[in-house]
């Protein structure tokens, strides 16, 4: 859950220490290598599969000397070590260096195109690894992406397919694939996955096309899963759809009665979006209320 701070003060300093560890980078490299063979293997032609396979087998071969049976599993195994091999895959200490620079420009809001006035940055700091996030629209891949290089479990959730597949080889390329973001095509307002958010951030331009009352409806469903405490943020539109989105953030604005709602303020608070958070103890979840007296 949301490390525990007074709601009114979400962008203070004094954030307690995270409850729960993150994945070890030994993980991440494992699933980073992972990630590699299978698109390789995913885009090369099965002949050339198949090439692999029998070069495998010689070298197996050649360097077994009868010590041992050649198993399926060493068969492939060595095919693996082939296809890193031909990819110049970085050893661990390689890879590890790379990353810890590569996920602190990740975690800077300006590598994803936004400033840190944008609405997003004071929460990402709140959440704890394994915390679950929920990202409607695939207009907030930026947002999705910084959210999961704080070690969230991010779901992209958008209606085109095209859209998540674009989104999936994002994350791909920004080493942030496999545990840390998942990107789901949906039909809003007739199936949800389960999960249970601390975080929800909404691009209003995903919901602008379906009927007023699925809205409601997508909304409602959210705000029940979210725990109390959780925090829902409604983004401001990309700059280069701000003209053309008939849905602006405010307009879902009536939908948060009884929630805490915060806005920004002076010259720039026009549509800007909005954030708002779930009281404790409400009625419709089965979640423990977030202590908010510290």
């Amino acid at each position: 859950m949301l490390t525990s701070l007074p709601l009114s003060r979400p962008g203070k300093t004094g954030i307690p220490p995270l409850r729960r560890q993150p994945r070890s980078l030994k993980q991440e490299y494992q699933e980073f290598i992972l990630h590699r063979l299978e698109e390789y293997k995913n885009t090369v032609p099965r002949a050339e599969l198949l090439q692999i396979g029998d070069e495998a087998v010689r070298e197996l071969q050649a360097s077994a000397q009868d010590q041992y049976l050649l198993t399926e599993v060493l068969l492939l195994e060595h095919v693996d070590r082939i296809i890193a091999r031909r990819l110049r895959l970085p050893s661990f200490p390689r890879w590890r260096q790379k990353h810890r620079l590569l996920r602190e420009a990740q975690r800077e809001p300006t590598h994803w195109g936004f400033d840190r006035q944008h609405p997003i940055v004071p929460w990402a700091a709140r959440l704890e690894p394994g915390d679950v996030v929920v990202v409607l629209g695939a207009a907030a891949l930026p947002e999705a992406l910084y959210l999961a290089a704080h070690d969230a479990e991010v779901f992209l959730l958008d209606q085109d397919l095209g859209a998540v597949e674009a989104a999936e080889g994002r994350a791909v390329a920004e080493q942030l694939g496999g545990g840390a973001f998942q990107a789901l095509v949906i039909n809003f307002g007739s199936w949800f996955p389960d999960l249970t958010p601390s975080l929800v951030a909404i691009s209003p331009a995903s919901l602008a096309q379906i009927r007023a009352k699925q809205r409601g409806s997508l909304i409602a469903d959210l705000q029940v899963r979210t725990p109390s405490g959780g925090v829902h943020v409604i983004l401001p539109p990309q700059p280069e759809h701000r003209e053309v989105i008939p849905l602006a953030p405010e307009a879902l604005q009536a939908l948060y009665r009884g929630w805490q709602v915060q806005r920004s303020t002076g010259r720039r608070a026009k549509r800007t979006g909005f954030t708002a958070i779930k009281p404790p103890r409400q009625l419709d979840t089965v979640q423990p209320a977030l202590n908010v007296s510290d």
